[in-house]
């Protein structure tokens, strides 16, 4: 998606019966419309247990002398600030904490963080966490770089330089923040979560290590894990999607159908947490690529007005989301619910596809996500405001129906 613009995305029907994807041009040598697709990914990426005791070195290599790490404001983060320091100071690199990046991260932090940043003099940022750490820190990076306010960056392309050198060190299994062109940051004013997206915010290195997962409390294992999965659908649905994007996908979602069931019954089951961190980055390959969809469209717009849980949001409206979005793509609904381990031998293209949902449904409500979002405190005459702000979300471009301010609304109350 970075770099993109709502006049890049694929509208012709491709006339080749033979077409990989007839919806997408840019999908098949047959196409009338051609594109080129951009893949953004860390330079590196560490994987595996004990991939965190790399982080001197890395961080060294890039030349950095001092580190801001940026992480949340809980005990989990102060405990991990301190053993990431010590890790940077045996490379011989110094260290300051800013632990500011509250859930949801705000304009507000961003500016802070960013003033420690310079006030200490470093030349390098490490985020420590799950993905309100991660935005934060990208969003520290935009200001020490190219100074002003967050809130100019808002939108595809608007990171005019290079940000500082970002090493991001991943605690959950599903924003995929450690690796993506993304950022969001939630503006205190209008009370709307911004999309940043360029490839300037790609991290340096990206370290997922299943050993600092594993005290991850069920809920937020089932969170993530949902959050994951929504990336991988609504990447592989996405009208720019290719197949490499599709590969990541697909794969991702084979492994969080396997895996996100142990981990949240489990969190010590280390093969279950080294498979899920190996599931999100994969997502986050296919959406880093592919963008995403109208279920974060929706979701940032609840986690904006009532700073609610990411995860949470984006499980609870996927299933609703891909029942409007099935008739466009039935056959991509198909390959879903196979990759969920579902039987559709024998049954009709829509009979099949709509297993896919009642897969979503099902793993979402074994591991105990809420049935709706009014069990979060949205309200439903709030339901029009948060419609008309999700129709300006740019992760809507890409979503493969397109709606009318009336579906949105109608998919909010669904699922609320």
């Amino acid at each position: 998606m970075p770099g993109r613009t709502r006049s890049r995305t694929p509208t012709l029907i491709c006339q080749d019966e033979g077409c990989f994807d007839r919806r997408a041009p840019s999908r098949c040598p047959g196409g009338v419309k051609k594109m080129v697709s951009t893949y953004l990914n860390p330079p590196v990426a560490l994987m595996g247990a004990g991939a965190v005791r790399e982080i001197g070195a890395w961080t060294k290599m890039f030349g950095a002398k001092k580190a801001l790490i940026v992480s949340g404001t809980g005990k989990h983060g102060q405990t991990l600030n301190k053993e990431i320091a010590a890790l940077l100071k045996e490379a011989g690199i110094d260290s300051a904490v800013f632990a500011g990046a509250e859930p949801n991260p705000t304009d507000l932090s961003v500016h802070e963080g960013a003033g420690m940043y310079l006030k200490e003099s470093c030349d390098a940022i490490v985020a420590v966490g799950g993905g309100s750490p991660m935005d934060c820190a990208k969003g520290i990076g935009i200001i020490v770089a190219g100074g002003g306010e967050i809130h100019a960056y808002e939108g595809v392309g608007k990171v005019v330089r290079p940000l500082p050198t970002l090493i991001a060190v991943n605690t959950t299994a599903g924003t995929a923040s450690e690796m993506t062109s993304f950022a969001v940051i939630t503006d205190t004013r209008r009370h709307v979560k911004m999309a940043l997206v360029d490839w300037k915010l790609t991290p340096k290195v990206a370290i997922n290590d299943p050993e600092l997962m594993k005290s991850m409390p069920p809920a937020l294992t089932a969170a993530t894990g949902m959050d994951a999965l929504t990336h991988a659908v609504e990447a592989y649905v996405s009208t720019i999607a290719t197949p490499t994007t599709d590969a990541a996908a697909i794969a991702a979602i084979k492994l969080i159908g396997i895996w996100l069931r142990p981990a949240v019954a489990h969190g010590d089951d280390m093969v279950a947490r080294d498979m899920m961190a190996h599931a999100e980055y994969l997502a986050g390959i296919a959406f880093n690529n592919a963008s995403l969809g109208y279920v974060h469209a929706m979701a940032h717009q609840l986690g904006g007005f009532y700073n609610l849980p990411h995860g949470v949001c984006n499980a609870i409206l996927l299933p609703h989301v891909q029942a409007f979005n099935l008739v466009a793509v039935p056959d991509r609904f198909v390959d879903i619910a196979r990759a969920l381990g579902e039987s559709v031998e024998g049954l009709s293209t829509n009979t099949a596809a709509e297993k896919a949902i009642e897969a979503i449904k099902k793993l979402s409500t074994e591991i105990g996500i809420p049935s709706g979002v009014k069990h979060l405190g949205a309200r439903e005459e709030d339901i029009p405001a948060l419609a008309e702000n999700a129709m300006k979300d740019i992760c809507g471009l890409t979503n493969p129906r397109k709606a009318t301010i009336d579906d949105i609304i109608a998919i909010y109350r669904a699922a609320l």
